[in-house]
């Protein structure tokens, strides 16, 4: 029934104007739109949208929020790092933990990074 449509995040925040700045100084990105009503930021990237919205409940999930796929993975996560960007580490148990920020299962390798409102973000690269 929705296999047509595109899925587009949602993300909180409580301070937009702290988000739009972490947007474009760390990921380079500035919204494409911005409602006028609630002052929500919309981004497109790679063919698709996201959507920043205000709220206090901003930074409160503890799962990932959206990522994207990319190719080259390693270069683009040092590139982020001279902006400011901070990979998290995990431990997920028998399937492995992230080294300096980067999980590395069989050839799928991810990186995650927490936004300004404390969004959990991924980065993954899939073995083709």
């Amino acid at each position: 029934m929705l296999n047509d449509y595109p899925l587009t995040p949602r993300l909180p925040a409580a301070d937009l104007d702290r988000a739009r700045a972490w947007y474009e100084a760390t990921l380079g990105l500035r919204p494409a739109r911005v409602e006028e009503v609630s002052g929500g930021l919309w981004y497109e990237t790679g063919g698709g949208w996201f959507h920043i919205f205000p709220t206090p409940s901003a930074g409160t999930a503890q799962n990932t929020a959206a990522g994207w796929t990319v190719n080259g993975l390693e270069h683009l996560m040092g590139m982020l790092r001279g902006r400011g960007a901070v990979f998290e580490e995990y431990d997920f148990g028998e399937m492995g933990r992230t080294v300096n920020g980067l999980l590395d299962i069989d050839g799928y390798r991810a990186a995650w990074l927490k936004d300004s409102e404390g969004n959990i973000l991924e980065l993954s690269e899939v073995p083709e």
